[in-house]
Formats: structure tokens, sequence, C-alpha cells
């Protein structure tokens, strides 16, 4: 044996937990610490190859430190329940992986750990202890490396390096700890001793012994050596207390803390019990499920199949399983089982957008799935990682498979399932009134794509690296010379260094040069501004000037793709191009919208519901004052600043309505102080007056607000109007961090999932209504609270009417839903 590496197990565990976000398997079980706490073992496992892991645990009993010294660590809290519970579950993980979990009464893990690395010195093997807890710095040595896990990295520490920062040996720091103390174990020390006295101390006395045999000998201050004497006692009892125990009696040998052969059917029982999917494929874990054996049949016969039938289908193959059997037809292309999809054909797959896509190709339109198994998991979980089918089967059936995706029989299991679950957690309505029907628009509106002016684009982007152009030359005229502008060290040297602006904050690689920091550097120098001008444009021109006329097709069409499962509010994101991002509050970013063009013959036409967030919550909270204000018409914002600064409506100023309008908005996003003066640049004291009087006047949403939140901290999620469920883990959270941004989670999702589930239905109901008209018009573009038509000229009236008042229908609230709508040559027209 040459290297071995142990840990310490409460340490690692405690940073996990604390460091990733709320994680819970399908039975409750929260698993965030256990899966941190893999990540960083297997880290250390790639970087050292070791040939022996042991993971050391402290023990609830009472240490013989605690026999020595009733304080000692007197202020530590009990583990948090949701931590503790993972304790027993990490513990069983490390077992089935083959490491060597170790405890001992009366010893705590570092004892155990320095008694490991004791052995090992005595057999010359190198040792690292992973740890976040700076005792075990005491334990370097020539034989001995400290891996220190912190919040962003882990720093190994070998002699070398603790010389280097502390300016001691590390075999006297226990020496140091005797002196000064340690807070966080309630070990005393001398009192009035602190860090930077009691290293300098040690640095010239070299240990406590030496320091005390010559303690009327030396030059100390008065004061020091006063605090020395009254103290020696506990600088005595102090190291003790802090020195590890290198000789705990473990009852075992080097040898037999090899690292031993996991099973492998074990641990991938585990893995999927954890639902650690991503473990299952960095381990190679073989699937334990079964094969499934499919009779082979032709086109004819697979047409003939009636009933429900679940299918999947691959590039050359269609599985099917109708009833309890299961068939397997190959083909050349899709095209010869078109007369498989049929509008009376009952069938369940996986993803049916895809599917929808790849039968337009062939010309079959008309046919509309009636399950899809993804868009119910995401209906059943909207904060889920990933929905594919590999991890649906391990959440709901406790298995995986390695052809997964193309096995109808597993779909068929999984739509049981999930159609129970939607049943019984009150999403059927959500699911097959909204979800499901979606998912045929959206096909239809990425086939469709948007009309773009490539000849344009390519003028605008000509004139966008002009402008590039022009900001690099001022910055390198402000800074003296050309740098790299994309070079975040380049950037950093430039402003940090040369012009003498504050440094903020730094990375491992120099300095940082993101958005946040240059936001708070913009008062202290023009070249903030510039460079700020500089990104704005480059961005526009490499990923939308030129990013869509690579996009556009031979028909100058971009065609997008929306994820509708892609957000836990319910929202659809856009990608490949992402066509809900464009930058349309700079100037620039607006002239964008002049590019996107309908066809010859043709006319945009541009619907957004106003307000609707806001109109949503005065739906739910029933605030009286906010309900009148939209049922009359009244611009709500004006109506907020007249309540908030207490001014009659007409006497109400710009400023006090733009202002009135950040905390309108930022209530719903459940702002707080801090955040709200920073977006209107006034105080902390007195955004909170701001918010104070908000909630005096609109009590009804104050109301509603803790009532929600108190409601989510119950049942662990929350839910719309619709039924759209959000979990919460985060209320549970025994980070105070976590638990605030749970807090705000539940007071806006209810909001801004009922907006999402609104506008979707609205997609629907205008999709549907616009081929009941038979008219020459259809949905192109979805952006938030928006869409966009693209309808005939001699069509776009009646388009526009549809369109108008499929939205304002969409949702019978307490408040009227307001479409403002617009028509143009081009999108730019029409905002």
């Amino acid at each position: 044996m040459n290297r071995l590496l142990a840990i310490d197990g409460n340490s690692i565990l405690n940073r996990a937990f604390y460091g990733v976000r709320p994680l819970t398997n399908k039975n409750g079980q929260r698993t965030e610490a256990v899966y941190g706490m893999l990540n960083i073992i297997f880290r250390q496992l790639d970087a050292l190859s070791p040939d022996a892991v042991a993971v050391a645990f402290d023990m609830k009993a009472p240490t013989f430190r605690h026999n020595l010294f009733d304080g000692y660590k007197c202020n530590r809290k009990g583990m948090p329940d949701d931590l503790a519970s993972q304790l027993p579950v990490a513990k069983k993980v490390l077992a089935v992986l083959g490491f060597n979990v170790l405890e001992k009464e009366s010893f705590e893990a570092d004892d155990i750990l320095g008694t490991i690395s004791e052995m090992d010195e005595k057999e010359g093997i190198q040792t690292y202890i992973l740890t976040g807890d700076r005792d075990s710095l005491q334990l370097i040595s020539e034989n001995t490396t400290v891996l220190l896990a912190g919040n962003s990295e882990t720093i190994s520490f070998d002699s070398a390096k603790f010389i280097e920062k502390y300016g001691i040996s590390p075999d006297v720091y226990v020496e140091v700890k005797a002196l000064m103390g340690d807070s966080s174990d309630c070990i005393p020390g001398v009192p009035g001793i602190g860090e930077k006295t009691a290293f300098k101390l040690i640095s010239e006395f070299g240990t406590v012994d030496n320091l005390y045999n010559n303690i009327e000998n030396n030059n100390l201050a008065t004061g020091v050596k006063t605090k020395l004497i009254s103290g020696k006692d506990s600088a005595y009892m102090s190291r003790t207390l802090s020195q590890i125990n290198r000789s705990v009696p473990l009852g075992i040998t080097t040898a037999e803390l090899e690292r031993k052969t996991p099973d492998r059917a074990v641990l991938f029982n585990l893995f999927t019990e954890l639902e650690f999917l991503s473990f299952i494929k960095r381990l190679g874990l073989e699937s334990t499920a079964e094969k499934k054996e499919y009779k082979e049949i032709n086109v004819a016969e697979l047409q003939a199949l009636t009933g429900e039938i679940c299918a999947a289908i691959g590039s050359d193959f269609i599985r099917v399983c109708c009833g309890v059997e299961l068939f397997e037809c190959h083909f050349q292309n899709i095209a010869e089982i078109s007369g498989f999809f049929t509008k009376d054909r009952n069938l369940s797959v996986f993803d049916s957008k895809s599917l929808y896509h790849r039968l337009a190709e062939i010309g079959i339109n008309d046919f509309e799935c009636t399950f899809d198994l993804m868009l119910a998991a995401y209906v059943l979980n909207s904060s889920d990682s990933e929905y594919t089918i590999t991890r649906l089967s391990m959440s709901y059936l406790g298995e995986t498979s390695q052809d997964a995706d193309s096995d109808a029989a597993l779909i068929k299991r999984l739509k049981d399932v999930l159609s129970a679950r939607l049943v019984s957690d009150g999403a059927e309505k959500l699911y097959y009134e909204i979800e499901l029907p979606l998912a045929k628009v959206l096909a239809e509106m990425e086939h469709t794509g948007f009309k773009v002016d490539v000849k344009g684009l390519s003028e605008f982007s000509a004139y966008l690296a002009q402008k590039i152009s022009e900001y690099e030359q001022q910055i390198y005229d402000i800074a003296g010379s050309e740098f790299n502008m994309n070079s975040p060290k380049q950037l950093g040297e430039v402003l940090f260094e040369r012009l003498g602006l504050p440094s903020l904050k730094k990375t491992k690689s120099g300095y940082s040069t993101n958005a946040e920091v240059l936001e708070k550097l913009r008062p202290y120098h023009p070249i903030i501004q510039l460079i700020f001008d500089y990104r704005q444009v480059a961005k526009l021109r490499s990923t939308y000037s030129e990013g869509l006329q690579r996009a556009a097709d031979g028909r100058s069409r971009v065609h997008t793709n929306f994820k509708q499962t892609g957000t836990a509010t319910g929202r659809l994101s856009s990608t490949e191009p992402n066509l809900q991002n464009i930058p349309i509050r700079t100037p620039l970013g607006h002239e964008m919208r002049k590019y996107f063009i309908p066809e010859n013959g043709s006319v945009l036409i541009d619907a957004d519901y106003s307000q609707i967030e806001l109109r949503i919550l005065a739906h739910l909270s029933g605030d009286p004052t906010m309900i009148e204000a939209f049922s009359k018409g009244i611009d709500i914002h004006a109506v907020t600043a007249s309540q908030v600064f207490g001014v009659p409506l007409e006497e109400v100023t710009y400023e006090m309505r733009k202002r009135a309008k950040a905390v309108n908005f930022g209530i719903v996003y459940g702002i707080g102080e801090f955040s709200l003066s920073q977006d209107i640049g006034t105080t902390v004291y007195q955004a909170g007056q701001y918010i104070k009087s908000y909630f005096e006047k609109y009590p009804k949403i104050e109301e509603y607000m803790k009532s929600t939140v108190k409601k989510a901290k119950e049942d662990g999620f929350v839910t719309t109007i619709f039924g759209r469920r959000r979990f919460i883990p985060e209320l549970s959270s025994g980070k105070a961090a976590l638990r605030s941004f749970g807090e705000r989670v539940a007071m806006n999702s209810p909001v801004q999932g009922a907006a999402a589930d609104i506008i979707k239905a609205a997609m629907i109901n205008t999709s549907k209504a616009l081929k009941k008209a038979g008219i020459d018009a259809k949905l192109i573009l979805q952006v938030h609270d928006e869409l966009v038509l693209e309808a005939s000229v001699k069509d776009s009236e009646k388009a526009a009417e549809i369109l108008k008042n499929e939205m304002e229908g969409a949702f019978i609230a307490k408040v009227p839903l307001k479409v403002e709508i617009s028509t143009g040559s081009n999108w730019f027209e029409n905002k």
C-alpha cells in the first residue's frame, strides 16, 4: 500500500449539507448532504487514486475532552433534523462503496484520523486527510497532507504550504491553539491572548513549555505577561483539549483499510433508491432491469392494432405495448407507418412534441397523442433537474435500463403510475387541458418559425462591428495601450493596477470583472460605461445579428425550440436560438426587432398582457383597493404612488410613479429592503418605509403573502389557481439564506405560475379559434406575457380580434385581464 485517503466524515457531510440545495427522493428522504459528500470524495479519488480509504465519524457519546472540561463544545447545537436523517444513509453508502467507516466511543473523528496517520507514518504510507476542520493541520508531516475543503475549493496543505501561510511549523500549531483557544469548540485558551499574539509567542518560544519556563526572564509586555501567568492552567488544559489523540485503540491494521470491491448490484439499487443517476453513470453500474422480449410484426399488423397503445419510436423501428403484449416493427423511414397515426389512435409516448415534428415532416398534422410521460412528470414535479425516461424510471419505478428510451413496456408501466399520480395530486386538469395540448401548439409554432430579414441583419451586423471598434479604441485610449478586452485577467490588470480602481472581488485566477463588480465600479471611472457598451454591442452582434443569419433556413425563417419543461414556475423558455432574450430594453437591442418580418402579403400581430402578475395578485389576495383600481382602469402604479406617498392621485409625479412601479413588481417577487433600495437608488431605511407603507395601504396583499408562506411550510409546496405545484424544499433548510429564498419563491410562484398557465391556455385557445375560423393566421412566437401572430393582410383584422378575445378570456378573474394589441410590417413597429 502506498497511499491512503482519510476522511473526516462529519466535517465533509456538514459542509456538503450547507453547500448543496435541498434534494429529496421520491420517499421524502433528504439526500443533498450525501450527494455533495460523494462529489467531494469522488474528486479526491480521481485525483489521488488511493489504495485505501477510511472515513471517520464522531459518536453522540461524550469524549474524554468533555470529561476533562465541562464547557467543551458548549455552544454546539445538535445536527439539524434534515442533516441528521442523512447521517446513517451516508455511512451506508460509504460502506457499500468499499470504504472503511470508523468510529470509536470517547474519541472524535479527528483522533481517528490522527491515529491512522500515525500508523501510516510508521509504515511509510502517504496519507491524505480530507476535512473542513483546521484542527487537522497539526497532523501535517512529511508523510501527511491535509486537504482542507473550503466553500469553493479544496486547498492542499503540506509543510511548506503551512509554514508559508502561518510562519510556524505544523507540529507546534497546537501550541498556538493552547494560547488563543478555539471559540468554535469553547476551548478557552489564555483569556486576553488573541490569534496574532499567540502566533507571535509560539514563533519566538516554540512551545508553551518554553514560554512558561522563561516567563520571568524575557522582554514580554507587562500586560501580556500578567495574562499568561494568570491563565497558565487554562493554557495547558486548552493544549490538551486541542491536541489530537494519535493512539486511539482502533483494533485495525493499515492493511485492513484497503479499499474493498463494492457489490455493484447493491450499489446500483442504493443509488437508484437515492435517485443518484449521475453516480450510476459515473461508476458505469450495470442495469438490473429485466430486458423485454418483443414479437416482430409487419407494418400491416402494426396498423391493425387497436386499444390503448404505448409506443417508443426509434430511427428505424417502433416498439409497441398493446394490452400486455409487446410488438416491434422495423421500417426504412417513419413514412412507412403513416397509417398508424390516425385521429382515433389512443397513443402514449415519452416526448410528444418531438414526435409531432417527425410527423409534420411527412405531412401528418392532425394527429394528437393522448399521453406524454415527460410532460406528466413535469406537472408532478416542476423542480426536478431532468426529465429523461431513465430518470423517470428511477424515480417512479425504482429501476433503470440501458435501452430505456426505446422500451415500450417501460413507457406503459410509467404511464400507469404517472396517470394515477396526476389524479391523486389533483393535477389532471392542468395536464390534460394545458400542458398536453400545448405540446402540439408549440410543435406547430416551431415548425412554422419566424422570418428574418437576412440582408438587413447583415447590414446591421456591419454597423455593430463599427460600433465595437469605436468602443475598443476609446477604451484603449483611456487604458494607455491595447489589450484583450475579453480576457478577465488583462481587463483586471487595466482596471485595478493601471487605473487604480478598488478591487471588490477576487477569484482563483485573479480579479473579478463580472457585471456585478463592474456595476459597483460605475461611479469611479468613465471607462466602466464604455466596457458595458462594448459588451452589449459585442453580445448583440455575435449572438443575434450574426447568430440569426446562421440559424435562418432556406426560406429565411428561424425555428426556435420552446422548452416546455425548462422552468420550475411553468414558464416556457426558448433555445437555439433564444428569441425570448433579445435585449430590447436598450435602443440597439430594440432595433433588432426591425429584422423580424412577415412573409410578403402578411403582417405581424402582437398582443401583450398588461400587468398580468399584478392583476393575478389582486385576484389571489382579494385586496379591495387594488381590485377597484384595475376594475376602473386606473393606472395601478399611480394609485400605488398615491397610497404609499400619501398624495392625491392627480399630484403623483413621474418619480413617485417610477418608485411605486418598482415596489409593485418587487412585492410580487418578495423583494426585501436592501434589494429595493438598490433598484430605486434610495437608502435601505427608506426602501423599508416604502414596503411598510405599501402593506398598510394593501393589507390583504400582506395577509395573502404571509398565509401563502405559512401554508407552503406546512405542505412543502405551493399551488397555482390551475393546480400547478412547485415543491420548495428550501423552506425546511437548516440554512437561513436558503429558507429566505424559499419564502420568496413561495410568495412569487403562485403568481408567476398562474401567469404562465394563463398564457398557455390562451395559446391553445387561440390556435383552435384560428383553425376554426379558417383564416390565414398562425401563432409564431411567445415571449413571456406576449404572443405574436403572422397573418395575411386580408385576415389580419379578424386574427387580431381572435387573439385579443382569447387572451383576455383565458381566465375569469376578479379583475379584467387587459391585452394591448398592435399590428405592423415588422416586430419593431408592434412595440
